[in-house]
């Protein structure tokens, strides 16, 4: 099971006008050993992350099927949050977010000034399940932040555009939460590049697919603070990324808070490049050794949106 090629690529023309076709840079600094190690800079797009994709196929393809004044709902971290609200704006599309309370206030406030109605809950797991409720008692269309068709194929262009850019790829590393950005981009490599290897990176404060996969099914877990907030969280009893994850990511790696914190550090001071935690998850991957790169590799830095006080801190 994988989203189908033809989904990704009327993806990438669908939301073509919107979304930044983002650098592929090569890094001195990661790259180690013969490996050439390139940097895919999701950071740049207008919300500051990947998730515009995702937000905006999924927003286009709605205002095009459902009535005009049906409110679309969603739970996020912030940053699919952000994206649904920015691409709402542009298409006139009401829409509702649930997030947790202490999503980082950079991503809060842009969603609330967006103009998107805001629900703030205890945590993402909380949020997740109280938007899927409120959302089938008649409160709007429900569109997963990581499970959506739509959303996986607006992420997948991602992987499109990584193969157009370095068609010799001998790895990709991706950051997981709840698996939509890997299923897109392994359901585009694993058709246009198959001896590709993708490979996802969990925290150690949230794996459900770890635990998931060891245990041949969705297993519930414990989920614990980290700066990378973007991949906390349970995964949904009915998402389609447990089996699209299954088929197309050849690895899955789990970095802990201090290597975290130590590459987030690392790309800002070396590469000029702000980044927020859950970006950091492929940076840390290489710099802790749990993946050595060899030939060409590609890391997805997917998101800059951190408090200007949490980046100080970790800088210090």
């Amino acid at each position: 099971m994988r989203i189908p090629l033809q989904d990704i690529s009327a993806a990438a023309e669908r939301i073509g006008g919107y979304v930044e076709r983002t650098p592929l840079r090569l890094s001195d600094w990661l790259s180690t050993n013969g490996a050439n190690v390139f940097c895919k800079l999701e950071i740049v797009q207008p919300t500051s992350s990947y998730k515009i994709r995702g937000a905006f196929n999924a927003v286009i393809r709605a205002a095009e099927e459902r009535p005009a004044s049906e409110r679309l709902v969603t739970a996020s971290a912030g940053n699919h949050g952000r994206g649904m609200a920015y691409a709402g704006s542009m298409h006139d599309v009401p829409l509702v977010v649930f997030v947790p309370r202490d999503a980082p206030r950079a991503k809060i406030d842009a969603i609330a000034r967006l103009g998107a109605e805001l629900r703030l809950c205890a945590d993402y797991d909380e949020a997740e399940r109280t938007a899927k409720a409120f959302a089938t008692s008649g409160g709007g269309t429900w569109i997963s932040p990581y499970a959506h068709p739509d959303v996986v194929a607006g992420a997948g262009t991602v992987g499109l555009e990584l193969v157009e850019q370095q068609p010799y790829l001998d790895a990709v590393i991706v950051p997981i939460g709840g698996g939509g950005l890997v299923s897109g981009i392994g359901s585009a490599i694993k058709e246009l590049s198959p001896s590709t290897r993708v490979i996802g990176v969990e925290v150690a404060a949230s794996c459900p697919f770890t635990k998931g996969l060891a245990a041949g099914r969705i297993v519930p877990i414990e989920v614990k603070p980290s700066i990378a907030d973007g991949l906390t969280g349970n995964l949904d009893p009915d998402t389609i990324t447990f089996e699209i994850v299954r088929e197309v990511v050849d690895e899955i790696v789990v970095v802990d808070e201090p290597e975290l914190r130590r590459a987030l550090a690392g790309v800002v001071s070396q590469e000029h490049l702000v980044i927020e935690g859950a970006a950091a998850a492929g940076p840390a991957a290489l710099l802790s050794g749990k993946v050595h790169a060899k030939g060409n590799v590609a890391v997805i830095l997917t998101g800059a949106n951190i408090d200007a006080n949490v980046l100080a801190d970790l800088l210090r």
